[in-house]
């Protein structure tokens, strides 16, 4: 039987920073006694940065959309090629030189041959080529993002590393700005976005920005279309569209298919008409009057 403690951490009772304000994770410890108890253990900034399998580290429901969304649009984007995967809070490990496994909010890469669940991906053992890093920043954490993961990401070959960058956050309040650098051989060389704040991610073959969230009106990170510059729905929009398109097609057809049976019950009727006319004609006819004009 094991038992959860959090006996080791000092919580503050009155103001001062959350000791578990980064996540936490639980380390086994066996006791005298021999009962295993699991401790909570409150991570640290380098923690977050390099994470273990199991750790929980705290994010915010906007984070989390913004991760879902990206996955969600790269991976449908991505479709049509076997080898190339979108992977999202998992471990990577870029075999460099004394830096262990990182935890890249969304990493995209090509000439993978097999998917497989990984708990950490290897990239010399996958022979995986690095294509696209996205980190979205929290306030407490950004410093890793914008600092030393740019000089990791540089050294590990990643082509295009964009930050979204959490300027201001609260229970009402978030804006983005995004960060991009791009791989050169002196260095990574910090992209501006457009005149629209778009950049293009041409790995993905979309535009991204920022919109404002529908409800809230808080920054969200929102992909383009290159050819209709619209704005590319997450799985809530789409699921409307698309149940709109089908309630539309549905009374289409429930309109056609009254007009058909209108038409048809007119002609019927003509039909009718213009055979009781015939057989009245025919009974004058019969009667030796014949009709008018006749």
């Amino acid at each position: 039987m094991s038992t959860v403690s959090t006996s080791g951490v000092h919580v503050p009772s009155g103001p001062g920073p959350d000791p578990f304000r980064y996540g936490w994770r639980y380390v086994k410890r066996v006791g005298p006694d021999g009962e295993e108890t699991l401790d909570q253990i409150p991570l640290s900034l380098e923690d977050v940065l390099f994470p273990e399998m199991g750790d929980f580290i705290v994010q915010t429901d906007a984070h989390n959309s913004d991760l879902t969304y990206l996955k969600d649009v790269f991976k449908a984007r991505l479709a049509g090629q076997a080898t190339t995967v979108v992977v999202s809070d998992c471990r990577v490990d870029w075999n460099l030189p004394g830096v262990r496994p990182l935890g890249p909010d969304i990493a995209v890469f090509a000439d993978v041959e097999r998917h497989r669940d990984w708990a950490t991906l290897d990239v010399a053992a996958e022979g995986a080529r690095p294509l696209l890093v996205v980190e979205v920043t929290s306030l407490d954490t950004r410093q890793n993002d914008v600092g030393k993961k740019v000089d990791f990401y540089y050294r590990a070959g990643i082509p295009l590393y964009v930050v979204a960058d959490v300027l201001e956050e609260d229970d009402f309040e978030r804006r983005l700005e995004l960060i991009v650098y791009r791989h050169t051989a002196d260095g990574y060389e910090r992209i501006r976005p457009d005149e629209r704040g778009w950049i293009w991610l041409e790995p993905i073959g979309v535009w991204l920005g920022i919109a404002p969230e529908a409800r809230l009106g808080y920054d969200r990170l929102a992909c383009f279309d290159p050819e209709t510059g619209e704005e590319i729905g997450d799985y809530t929009a789409i699921s409307q569209a698309l149940e709109a398109e089908a309630r539309a097609r549905a009374e289409a057809e429930t309109r056609a298919a009254l007009a058909e049976a209108r038409a048809q019950a007119e002609a019927e009727t003509r039909a009718r008409a213009e055979a009781r006319i015939r057989a009245l004609e025919a009974e004058l006819k019969r009667l030796g009057n014949g009709p008018p004009g006749d």
